[in-house]
């Protein structure tokens, strides 16, 4: 009688408790809008506790509001949970472990791999497209990675009368500092991609070593170049390669 008292426990209570705890991973104990699974390998957040950094809000609100549910009052743009510079959004848009600085294990950090071009998700040395969008009526400029926006810039286009031209071109020459012999000033980390005559540069520096002003940022003002200010002209000069697609719009 008591044999078959254990088999009936075993069979009513013990197994169902067993297959549960086996097939959590597509539910939501927590009930905060992520999956055990989401939470446990993707967003690094516990999935027993609906407010993870205890701000008041659900953690599947807060990634569906593009807030980090790690760190109060910050977006995932600002939060970096793993420390390797790339923040938790662009580690969410390429798939990374925002657990690991280095998620393909290759000795090199996924922050530094998306910086120089390469798969942070392959160890082996495969580079990745780059592109950059310059958008005349907006007045912006978009690197992207893989079709993966990195970073957006305020640019100065070409003013009325000299438009840049709108079209597809690539980056066909790199000078850290050239000279506009047409206007006489310097115009620093220029890239070139309509012919050798138009190019992206930081604002432009006359001969005393003033330069543009940074409120033309913004504002077509440029004779058909794209302005960047000082800083991101240098980060996109070090970032973007020969050949690197341009498209303006």
């Amino acid at each position: 009688m008591k044999k078959n008292f254990f088999i009936f426990l075993f069979i009513f209570i013990l197994l169902p408790i067993q297959v549960w705890a086996e097939d959590t991973s597509g539910l939501d104990v927590d009930h905060d809008g992520l999956t055990n699974s989401e939470e446990i390998n993707k967003y690094y957040t516990d999935y027993l506790n609906s407010d993870t950094d205890g701000d008041g809000y659900f953690d599947g609100e807060e990634i569906a509001k593009h807030f980090s549910p790690h760190a109060k009052a910050k977006t995932l743009s600002q939060y970096d949970l793993d420390g390797d510079g790339l923040s938790d959004w662009l580690e969410i848009q390429f798939g990374t472990n925002l657990n690991n600085y280095d998620t393909d294990g290759d000795g090199f950090s996924d922050y530094n791999e998306v910086l120089n071009s390469y798969d942070p998700l392959n160890s082996k040395p495969i580079k990745l497209p780059q592109e950059i969008i310059i958008d005349t009526t907006k007045q912006t400029l978009t690197a992207k990675l893989n079709n993966i926006s990195l970073v957006i810039f305020p640019v100065s286009t070409g003013k009325a009368g000299y438009e840049t031209t709108r079209g597809e071109y690539e980056i066909n020459n790199k000078i850290p500092r050239a000279w506009s012999k047409t206007y006489g000033l310097w115009m620093p980390y220029w890239m070139s991609f309509i012919g050798s005559q138009y190019g992206i540069h930081e604002l432009p520096e006359w001969p005393g070593g003033i330069k543009e002003g940074q409120n033309h940022l913004g504002t077509p003002v440029s004779h058909g170049c794209v302005r960047l200010g000082i800083g991101p002209a240098e980060w996109l000069y070090n970032w973007a390669n020969i050949g690197t697609k341009v498209k303006v719009k």
